[in-house]
C-alpha cells in the first residue's frame, strides 16, 4: 500500500513538473516564417494558390492521403472561397477558407482542423524575383494549445516545413506541364518545317497493332487514347495539369502498310507503380528532330510526314521513329491538331 502511495506521489510530482515546464517554458502557440523560390512567373504561381481546386491538387497536406474527400464551395477562387475535407483513414477532418486576397501579392488562409474552434492562420506573400521567378513567403500563426498539448509545438514548424518542401516538388511538376503546354500552343507555326532538340520524356501507355484502312486507324487511336487517359486520371488519380500532351510513336514510313504498330502514351514526371499489365512505361531519349505542325484530317498528315522524310534524305540524315504529339485530344469525327517530330541523326 505504501509503495502505491509513493508511486502516486511521484506521478503527481512528475505531471506537475511537466505542466509547469510547459506553462513557463513553452509558448502556447507558434509563429514562424518559411521562404521558397520557384522558377515560374508570378501570374502562373498565384493562380495555383488562390484557386482551391488547383491548390488541393499539389499541396501535400491534401495529396498525401488517397482516402481524403474534399468538397468545394463557391466562389471557388479568391476571397470567400472555401473547402471542407474528411479523411476517414486518418480519422481527420477540417475546413479551409481564403479570408483575404490582394491579387498577385498576398493571401490569407484559415485552417480549422478536427473541430478545433481556433484556426491556423497562414499569410502567404508573393514577390517577383524576375520575369520567370517568384519568391513565396509563408507566415504561419498556429492556434493556442492547452498546457498538456504544448509539447506539439516542438515539431509543428518542422512538420509544416516538410509539407511545404513536398508541396513545392508537386507544384513545380504541375507548373512545368502547364507552362510547357502554353508555350507549345503559343509557338505553333503550321506547315512550316523546323529543327528542334527534344529532351527525354517518360511516357505511360500501351502498345497497339491496328488496321491501316481509311478512318479505321484514327478510330483505333481515339479508342486507345481514351483507355490511357482514363487509366491515368481515374485509376492513377492524375489531374490534367499533372501530365503533358499525349504522344504516339510509330515507324516513320508505315503509313504505307496494311497494319500499323504504334505506342500511345501520356508523359509523366516520374515512374510510379502500375498494377495493370496492359500499360507500361517507355522512355523517349533526347534527339534532334525535324518538326512540322499539322491541322486537318488524320489521313492528311501523310503529306507532312513525307515532307519530313524527304528533308531528311535531302540532308543525308538517317531517321528513326516519328512522334505524333496531339496538341488537342483526338476525337472521332473531328480534325486533328498535331506536332509531327521525325528523329534524325548522321
Amino acid at each position: 500500500m505504501r509503495f502505491f502511495k509513493i508511486t502516486a506521489v511521484i506521478l503527481v510530482l512528475l505531471v506537475g513538473a511537466y505542466a509547469a515546464s510547459m506553462y513557463f517554458f513553452v509558448e502556447e502557440n507558434k509563429d514562424f516564417k518559411i521562404e521558397k523560390e520557384v522558377d515560374y512567373p508570378i501570374d502562373k504561381v498565384f493562380s495555383q494558390f488562390n484557386n482551391l481546386q488547383h491548390f488541393t491538387r499539389w499541396n501535400n497536406f491534401f495529396t498525401s492521403s488517397p482516402s481524403i474527400d474534399i468538397d468545394y464551395y463557391t466562389p471557388y477562387e479568391g476571397q470567400g472561397s472555401a473547402i471542407s475535407y474528411v479523411d476517414p483513414k486518418n480519422d481527420t477532418d477540417g475546413e479551409m477558407f481564403i479570408r483575404y486576397e490582394n491579387p498577385a501579392k498576398s493571401l490569407r488562409y484559415q485552417l480549422f482542423e478536427d473541430r478545433n474552434e481556433s484556426p491556423t492562420v497562414v499569410d502567404v506573400q508573393f514577390k517577383p524575383v524576375s520575369a520567370d521567378k517568384t519568391k513565396i513567403t509563408w507566415y504561419v500563426h498556429t492556434p493556442k494549445l492547452p498546457v498538456f498539448r504544448r509539447v506539439e509545438n516542438f515539431w509543428t514548424e518542422d512538420r509544416f516545413a516538410e509539407n511545404i518542401n513536398k508541396s513545392m516538388v508537386n507544384l513545380k511538376n504541375v507548373l512545368g506541364n502547364k507552362v510547357e503546354k502554353d508555350n507549345q500552343m503559343a509557338s505553333i507555326k503550321y506547315d512550316s518545317l523546323m529543327v528542334e532538340n527534344e529532351e527525354d520524356k517518360l511516357l505511360l501507355g500501351i502498345n497497339v497493332s491496328a488496321s491501316n484502312k481509311k478512318e479505321a486507324l484514327y478510330k483505333n487511336i481515339v479508342m486507345n487514347y481514351s483507355k490511357v487517359y482514363n487509366y491515368v486520371t481515374m485509376d492513377l488519380g492524375k489531374k490534367d495539369d499533372e501530365f503533358g500532351f499525349p504522344v504516339l510513336i510509330t515507324d516513320a514510313d508505315n503509313y504505307k502498310d496494311k497494319e500499323v504498330s504504334y505506342f500511345l502514351g501520356i508523359p509523366l514526371s516520374k515512374k510510379i507503380g502500375v498494377p495493370d499489365n496492359n500499360f507500361n512505361f517507355r522512355t523517349v531519349n533526347p534527339s534532334q528532330n525535324y518538326v512540322m505542325y499539322y491541322k486537318g484530317s488524320y489521313e492528311g498528315r501523310i503529306r507532312a510526314v513525307q515532307q519530313l522524310i524527304q528533308k531528311a534524305k535531302k540532308d543525308e540524315m538517317r531517321f528513326g521513329d516519328i512522334r505524333q504529339t496531339f496538341i488537342e485530344r483526338p476525337i472521332e469525327g473531328q480534325e486533328v491538331n498535331i506536332k509531327l517530330s521525325l528523329s534524325v541523326f548522321k
